[in-house]
Formats: structure tokens, C-alpha cells, sequence
């Protein structure tokens, strides 16, 4: 890829995002940004205690990852964020335009495995059904690529890096 792309690393919690993004951004050769961290106590507080997050919540959150992407606009960079909705991923776009999105999806058994198994997050399992049910699935006219969570990290990195080229640089 000749301008590295801005990639969102999106999918609902526990697909990976914050494993494959820093993997992704390696193999691009870009910064990496977790979503996590761009996130206001008050969201993380509400997560923690098992209550989902509103729109209301939400837009401050995607405005500060718009914000992030929009400095990277031509130099490129990886960015995890789950959204989950359009909306969210239109409002990234008009904050900068030219982004691309890796969704990071799998079966709902294997990815509450994973959340079930990983330490310190404050997500919790129980609020997996709502972001499946909040989820929508790129739109074909949407810049992206649709990347299957199952193997290891570097099997899914080496899906997303092959998926990104052949979608952006479809002559290599």
C-alpha cells in the first residue's frame, strides 16, 4: 500500500481489537491508538458496572478517535474502536474522511470464551447480547474489510494485512 491507510479495528468487545490493532499497526508500519483509552471515566465506570453504553455516551468517545485519525489523515495509523453502528462509523468519517474499517468478527461462543479468559478488562461477559444486537455490519459502501477472529493473533493480523491490500491496492 503506497499511503498508509488510518484503520479502525472494529468489532464488538472481545473480538480482539486490542490484540490485533498494535499486530496490524506493526505490520503497516503505523501508530497505534487503543479506543479504550480516548474513553471518559464516566463510560468506563458505567461499563464496569455492567450497564451499556448510550449514543450520548458515546459521541465524546468517537469525537476524540475522529480527532486522533484526523491528525493521521495521509500518514496513516491503527486505531481500535468497536463501532458498532453506522452512525458511529459515519461520525468518524466526517471527522476523517478516508478512514478504513478491519471488522473483527466471529461466533459468539468463541468470542465469550475469549472475554470470559482475559484479565483486567472492565468489560464484563454479561453485556456481550448488547453489542451483538447493537451491531451492523459494514455496509457495502463502506471503505472496509470484514476479517474472521478465529486462530491465533498473527493467522488474523496476516487475514487483515492480505484483505486491506486486496481491497486498497488491488494491483500488488
Amino acid at each position: 500500500m503506497r499511503t498508509p491507510p488510518v484503520v479502525v479495528v472494529m468489532g464488538v468487545a472481545g473480538t480482539g481489537k486490542t490484540t490485533i490493532g498494535p499486530l496490524l499497526a506493526a505490520r503497516l508500519g503505523v501508530p497505534y491508538a487503543e479506543g479504550d483509552d480516548f474513553h471518559p471515566e464516566a463510560n468506563i465506570a458505567k461499563m464496569s458496572a455492567g450497564t451499556p453504553l448510550d449514543d450520548a455516551d458515546r459521541w465524546p468517545w468517537l469525537d476524540a478517535i475522529g480527532a486522533w485519525a484526523r491528525g493521521r489523515a495521509g500518514l496513516g495509523g491503527v486505531v481500535s474502536c468497536s463501532a458498532l453502528k453506522r452512525a458511529y462509523r459515519d461520525r468518524l468519517r466526517s471527522a476523517a474522511p478516508g478512514l478504513v474499517f478491519v471488522h473483527l468478527a466471529g461466533d459468539r461462543a468463541l468470542i465469550e470464551d475469549r472475554m470470559a479468559h482475559r484479565q483486567g478488562h472492565f468489560m464484563p461477559t454479561a453485556l456481550l447480547d448488547s453489542q451483538f444486537a447493537t451491531l451492523q455490519p459494514l455496509g457495502a459502501d463502506e471503505a472496509g474489510v470484514e476479517v474472521d477472529v478465529s486462530g491465533d493473533p498473527e493467522e488474523i493480523t496476516g487475514r487483515a494485512v492480505a484483505a486491506l491490500r486486496a481491497r486498497l491496492d488491488p494491483a500488488s
